[in-house]
């Protein structure tokens, strides 16, 4: 029965700790940060590193989605997405889950990117999976 709880208890600290009000995280300036990049251009980059956990369409059903938890973020359901904001998906992309208090196995892609345009064409893309 202690086993049982315990997991029960593991199990609810992980939801509440992914579940973070993510707001506490915004710059003074996030109503003006928007996404500007080309949706188009971010498809072959999103599909090389992103994909993977998040799944060609976004619904977070990739490969290797299977042995993360949590589950990596459905970006196709419109409803969720219309509540993220544009500087939250910026900054997960090039910092990280952990930089928003979200899951720290969502990998920080900044180095990666390297450019500002091409974290603008991922998160465009990211953006559009929802539309």
């Amino acid at each position: 029965m202690k086993k049982v709880l315990l997991t029960i208890g593991i199990s609810l600290a992980t939801v509440a700790a992914f579940a973070a009000d993510v707001s506490k995280y915004a710059p003074p300036n996030a109503d003006e940060i928007k996404i500007t990049g080309d949706a188009a251009k971010g498809a072959a980059t999103y599909k090389m590193f992103c994909a993977s956990c998040h799944g060609a369409t976004g619904k977070g059903d990739g490969a290797a989605a299977a042995a993360l938890n949590p589950k990596p973020r459905d970006f196709a359901d419109k409803e969720r997405m219309s509540q993220i904001a544009d500087w939250e998906i910026l900054k997960v992309i090039k910092e990280g889950g952990a930089s928003v208090g979200l899951s720290p196995l969502m990998t920080p892609w900044g180095a990666v990117l390297q450019t500002e345009e091409k974290l603008q064409d991922v998160a465009a893309f990211v953006r559009s999976l929802s539309n």
